[in-house]
């Protein structure tokens, strides 16, 4: 699912640039994009926004991500606050709207989402770019059980859920997160500085 502002769309928004970091749970997403903010700071790097996910489950330290409750969610699906929402693992994500007055003023954008959404990001978006985050599937259950957040059963329904839709090989760049996180943050700054 996509929604969009309440303004109309006149054609593909830009001229900035949308990165779509996207990967399986328990790949590092958000660790690759917290450590990807820093070094880009610590650069004095320019014209880089990192919007708030948001997301129908309570705040976590380990997350980036707005709290909004199912109703109020439901509100700003039906008001076009969100750019982008979609549903997995019976909760409801969506990135702010906002992210479009950034991408209009020639900002780059970088947005932890969905493999879902990809399809019709890279429609909605001039510049639409996809970093895939992974790791190997033990690693990745591992860092699940880590967070303490959900059951053994919730753990092994998100290892094992497959995005039909998303084919790796279409996306623009590959970080391997199975070992130093700062290697795969290295490798991220690297594209996103390059591109």
């Amino acid at each position: 699912m996509v929604a969009g502002s309440s303004e109309a769309d006149t054609g593909p928004i830009g001229p900035g640039r949308l990165v779509l970091v996207v990967g399986p749970s328990g790949a590092g997403k958000d660790s690759v994009i917290i450590g990807l903010r820093a070094a880009l700071e610590s650069r004095g790097e320019r014209g880089f926004v990192f919007p708030s996910r948001i997301v129908t489950r309570s705040a976590h330290a380990a997350e980036a991500n707005a709290s909004l409750s199912e109703d109020d969610f439901e509100k700003g699906l039906a008001a076009g606050t969100f750019a982008l929402s979609w549903r997995a693992h019976g909760l409801a994500y969506a990135i702010p709207a906002t992210i479009n007055d950034s991408i209009r003023g020639g900002h780059t954008v970088v947005i932890n989402t969905s493999r879902a959404v990809v399809s019709a990001a890279r429609t909605r978006y001039a510049n639409a770019t996809v970093m895939l985050v992974d790791a190997p599937i033990a690693v990745r259950a591992e860092r699940l059980a880590a967070r303490g957040r959900e059951t053994r059963a919730e753990i092994e329904a998100r290892l094992a859920r497959a995005v039909s839709a998303f084919d790796p090989g279409n996306a623009d760049v590959v970080i391997d997160n199975s070992g130093r996180l700062d290697d795969a943050v290295s490798r991220a700054l690297s594209y996103l500085i390059a591109t």
